[in-house]
């Protein structure tokens, strides 16, 4: 059977839409990140499941990076033997 190799398509889309909404007047991703630097004073059980829905989509394009760069060493490999 072939290695099929991932396609990034989704997770970067995933990654551009729900990972950076809503755009103005700055993602929402970057103001908790900046929020959670500060010291994250105030912060609810609201803004720590924000940061988990809003982040989920860049670890999952990071690890869809991993699998992808993985399986492109395996197949150079292979085509070098």
């Amino acid at each position: 059977m072939k290695n099929k190799k991932p396609s990034l398509r989704f997770p970067i889309m995933l990654s551009l839409t729900l990972g950076l909404a809503p755009f103005v007047p700055e993602p929402h991703i970057v103001g908790k990140i900046r929020w959670i630097w500060g010291g994250a004073v105030g912060m609810g059980p609201m803004d720590y499941f924000d940061i988990i829905l809003h982040g989920s989509p860049w670890v999952y394009l990071i690890y869809s990076l991993v699998l992808y760069a993985r399986n492109s060493s395996k197949n150079t490999e292979t085509i070098k033997r």
